[in-house]
C-alpha cells in the first residue's frame, strides 16, 4: 500500500485545530484529541497516511471513532486503551487481518481517534472520513448511503466493558448503541463499517484530514502574521459569514446520550440590530436570523471565535462570547435525495426543506 506521508506529533496540533471546525461544533474537544492522538505517536510512533484511491481493493478497512454528548466527552476523559481494544475486538470477530484505519467522522476528538488506533497498531490510516463534518447519529454515513452496514460492531467503554452488535439495519445499530453508550456513562469508543477497499472508493470523502490539517495551518499563520484568521478560514471553506454577535442566552441540556439545545447571539458592527438563532443536537443543524430560517443540515454550519477563528463546541459555548457564524456547503454526497432523508432538517422534525447553500466565491 502506497504511502504518501507521515504525521507526527507538530501536525496534529494543525489537524485537530481544523477538525474542530468541520465538526460543526459536536465531534469532540479538540484539545482532548490532541492530547490522544500526541501521546500515542509519541508513545509508538509516527502515523502513515494513505489516499483512499491507492487502497487494494480486497484491502480491509475500518473506521474508528468516539460516540455519545460532548458534554459528556469532557468531563469523561477516554483512557486511549479503549479504542484499540474495540479495534482488536472487531478484527477477531471478522476473522481476518485488518489491513487500514479510517476515520467516521470529523471532529475535534473524531479526527484524532483513528489516529490513535493507526499509531498504536502500526497501520495505515485513509485520508479520509465518512462524513466530510459531524453528525449526531451512526447511521449518518457516506458508508451507510454506499449500503454498507454498520455492524459487525464493537463497543468499549473506560471500565473495560464489550459490547458486540449485529442489527437489522444501520438505525437499528445507532439506537442500540446509543442505548448502550448511555449506560456507559454517556460516551463510548466504537469500531462500526468495515468494509473493502474498493467500496471505500466509493463512499469516503476524501482529504478529510489534509483539509483539517490546512484549516488549522491558515488559522496559526494568520494570526502569527497579525491578519485576519476568520477572513482566511472562510476563504479557504468558501464559506458565508452569515452573522457576528454574542451569546445573550444558552438553551443546553444532555438527553439520550446527546447535547441539545440552542444559542443566541445578538448582533455587533455590521449585524447591530439583529439575531440569530442556532439550534444544535451535538453539532448544529439549523441557523435563523431575525426568524428566517438561512441554513439547514446536511450544509455546514460552523461558530468560531470572533479574533481567532477557532472553532467553539456546542459543549464550550459561553455567555459573552464574541462568536462569527460561517456556513458552508456539504457534500455533493449528502445532496442526494438519499442523503436528505438521513441527514437532512425534515429527519431532526424542522418543518423547513433543504435548501442548498451555494459555495461563497
Amino acid at each position: 500500500m502506497k504511502i504518501f506521508r507521515e504525521v507526527d506529533v507538530a501536525e496534529i496540533e494543525d489537524m485537530a485545530a481544523g477538525g474542530a471546525v468541520l465538526g460543526t461544533g459536536g465531534g469532540g474537544d479538540p484539545y482532548i484529541g490532541k492530547l490522544m492522538a500526541q501521546q500515542a505517536i509519541r508513545k509508538f510512533g509516527k502515523v502513515k497516511l494513505v489516499r483512499t484511491e491507492d487502497l487494494p481493493d480486497d484491502a480491509l478497512v475500518v473506521p474508528v471513532c468516539m460516540m455519545g454528548a460532548p458534554t459528556v466527552m469532557t468531563e469523561k476523559l477516554p483512557q486511549g486503551d479503549e479504542l484499540v481494544n474495540a479495534f482488536v475486538a472487531l478484527e477477531k470477530l471478522l476473522g481476518r487481518k485488518i489491513d487500514a484505519v479510517l476515520c467516521g467522522e470529523a471532529g475535534g476528538v473524531n479526527s484524532m481517534t483513528p489516529f490513535v488506533v493507526a499509531a498504536a497498531t502500526g497501520l495505515p490510516l485513509v485520508d479520509g472520513d465518512g462524513m466530510g463534518r459531524a453528525f449526531p447519529e451512526l447511521q449518518m454515513e457516506t458508508f451507510a448511503l454506499a449500503g454498507v452496514s454498520a455492524t459487525p460492531m464493537v463497543l468499549c467503554d473506560d471500565k473495560g466493558n464489550t459490547v458486540t452488535f449485529e442489527t437489522v439495519s444501520n438505525r437499528w445499530t445507532e439506537r442500540l448503541a446509543r442505548a448502550a453508550t448511555v449506560e456507559m456513562g454517556g460516551s463510548a469508543l466504537l469500531a462500526f463499517y468495515s468494509m473493502s477497499g474498493a467500496k471505500a472508493k466509493e463512499c469516503v470523502v476524501r482529504g478529510t484530514l489534509t483539509l483539517c490539517e490546512s484549516i488549522g495551518r491558515t488559522l496559526r499563520e494568520a494570526k502569527a502574521n497579525h491578519g485576519e484568521p476568520v477572513k482566511a478560514l472562510a476563504s479557504l471553506l468558501q464559506a458565508h459569514n452569515m452573522f457576528e454577535g454574542r451569546i445573550v442566552d444558552i438553551e443546553r441540556r444532555t438527553v439520550g446520550g446527546f447535547a441539545r439545545g440552542k444559542v443566541i447571539l445578538n448582533g455587533t458592527d455590521d449585524w447591530k440590530g439583529h439575531e440569530m438563532s442556532i439550534d444544535f443536537q451535538n453539532e448544529f443543524l439549523l441557523a435563523m436570523r431575525d426568524g428566517e430560517v438561512v441554513v439547514t443540515t446536511p450544509d455546514l454550519i460552523s461558530l468560531v471565535d470572533a479574533e481567532t477563528g477557532l472553532a467553539v463546541t456546542t459543549d464550550s459555548l459561553r455567555y459573552g462570547q464574541r462568536l462569527v457564524c460561517l456556513a458552508y456547503p456539504c457534500n455533493p454526497m449528502w445532496r442526494t435525495p438519499q442523503g436528505i432523508e438521513v441527514a437532512g432538517p425534515r429527519y431532526f422534525k424542522y418543518d423547513v426543506d433543504y435548501q442548498p447553500l451555494a459555495a461563497a466565491e
